[in-house]
């Protein structure tokens, strides 16, 4: 009885611990905005350099999806500070320290390595690099996002292995992208506006 009783108390514990842990900053409805503003910018690049393969197409290219990635950074990033200013608390302002611990290392590294490959005309990695750093930062960010956004982490990851080895899949081709990043971002935040933890039911301090 008395083990019983004692793995019950280990079991609360872990629970109120990843209660604490939990980032409730995320939102779901930014995640999915951010997921169509992706295919949006897919069928933009359909219509403009669907296959890229021309030095001005690739440039396209780029400023497609780096705008992309600036307006979803703006959307996601936007929401949390919006979550910040509601929420004072001490325990609102550990969350939001180590979320940046987490998953702007990802981010950070994704941006350098775009930078190199760009710059040495390898363009064509691009979107297997992107899936892989943005699966890392799930996977550093795990105990703070609902537990099913692992899954999308290792789609991410599944995606990130066949883009930079399959040699018959032209990774810059226009639905790449809203297939792995805008399917990818409106699932997530499908499993974070389902998600109802104790945390979001209570006020914060």
């Amino acid at each position: 009885m008395e083990v019983r009783q004692a793995l019950a108390d280990i079991a609360e514990v872990r629970g109120r611990l990843a209660t604490f842990q939990r980032f409730d900053g995320y939102s779901g409805p930014a995640a999915i905005a951010s997921g169509v503003v992706a295919v949006v910018a897919g069928v933009g690049q359909a219509l403009v350099a669907p296959e890229p393969h021309t030095a001005a197409q690739r440039q396209l290219y780029l400023l497609i999806w780096l705008s992309c990635l600036g307006i979803a950074l703006a959307i996601n990033y936007g929401a949390i500070l919006a979550w910040r200013a509601r929420n004072r608390g001490a325990q609102a302002k550990v969350q939001i320290r180590t979320v940046g611990m987490s998953i702007v290392p990802a981010l950070a590294a994704g941006g350098v390595i775009t930078l190199a490959l760009v710059a040495r005309g390898l363009s064509d990695l691009l979107p297997g690099m992107w899936c892989a750093t943005y699966a890392l930062g799930l996977f550093a960010s795990r105990a703070m996002v609902p537990r099913d956004v692992v899954i999308v982490a290792v789609a991410f990851g599944a995606a990130a292995t066949v883009l930079l080895l399959a040699p018959n899949i032209h990774p810059l081709a226009w639905w790449i992208m809203p297939s792995a990043f805008g399917l990818g971002q409106i699932a997530i935040g499908a499993i974070v506006r389902l998600d109802r933890s104790p945390t979001e039911r209570m006020p914060h301090a």
